[in-house]
């Protein structure tokens, strides 16, 4: 446990931070999950929605907690998988 004043201070900003960053990659696997099941159903409108969604999301964590190039990455094979669904 800390000791120190600043000690504390840090475990708590690292506990508010931790939760933060647990619901932002909750929304991402959520967002990836509702997209691909779209997908499955060849649903277009759905899957547009939650691609579109899953960008938000993806882009707002490379500016904080995943690396940029991961967040480049996942978007980029989910629009593979999208355009290999829909552009026939």
């Amino acid at each position: 446990m800390p000791k120190t004043k600043s000690a504390k201070k840090e475990l708590r900003k690292n506990l508010k931070r931790r939760l933060r960053n647990l619901k932002r990659k909750k929304q991402i696997k959520l967002a990836i999950k509702k997209f691909l099941k779209a997908l499955e159903e060849k649903n277009r409108e759905e899957a547009e929605k939650y691609l579109s969604l899953a960008y938000k999301y993806l882009d707002k964590a490379a500016k904080t907690f995943m690396h940029k190039n991961k967040a480049s990455r996942l978007k980029s094979r989910l629009t593979l998988k999208f355009n290999k669904v829909f552009s026939k």
